[in-house]
């Protein structure tokens, strides 16, 4: 029980986990290469970071809401048949935002781009993902949960395989 709680509370986030993603994989797409707001996040938070994790939110729920569709009703958190892919895209852009909130902080910190600021490099794009998706749907309490406390550890495995891959240049 407590398992498939587990599974569909990753699946729900999914367009949020890939949105936080995508950044990595179209950096060098020579579109929308402009800093969002360079003093204040950084020149790596761009434009193009932004708007791909907004689209592949989307991507991505449409997806979800297509297995729906299809009978794969199993890991759905959500009737998907009610949502647009809005809530994709509030997920994937609320990931960047939530990101974004935290490149502003650490610059506030003096923490320079690229370096760790621990549980909070881990966890401000699932936070920035669920408060932007709350205008649409707001999950329930134990899914919050399960989110906050598992997320970091996925972002740590993932990272860590994104550096041996040699996508990454760095663990974090």
């Amino acid at each position: 029980m407590l398992g498939l709680l587990i599974l569909k509370s990753l699946y729900f986030c999914l367009p949020a986990y890939l949105g936080n993603m995508v950044p990595i994989f179209v950096k060098k797409i020579p579109l929308l290469n402009y800093p969002v707001w360079e003093k204040k996040f950084g020149k790596n938070k761009t434009w193009r970071g932004t708007i791909s994790a907004i689209i592949i939110g989307m991507i991505v729920f449409a997806l979800q809401k297509y297995a729906y569709s299809q009978g794969f009703t199993e890991w759905a958190l959500i009737d998907y048949n009610g949502f647009s892919v809005l809530l994709g895209a509030l997920l994937g852009g609320g990931a960047i935002i939530g990101d974004l909130a935290e490149s502003y902080f650490k610059r506030k910190q003096g923490i320079k781009p690229g370096e760790r600021w621990l549980f909070w490099d881990q966890i401000d794009f699932v936070i920035g993902g669920l408060l932007l998706a709350c205008l649409v749907y707001v999950p329930p309490a134990e899914v919050v949960l399960i989110l906050i406390v598992l997320s970091p550890f996925l972002h740590v495995f993932f990272n860590h395989l994104g550096y041996f891959l040699k996508i990454r240049k760095s663990k974090w």
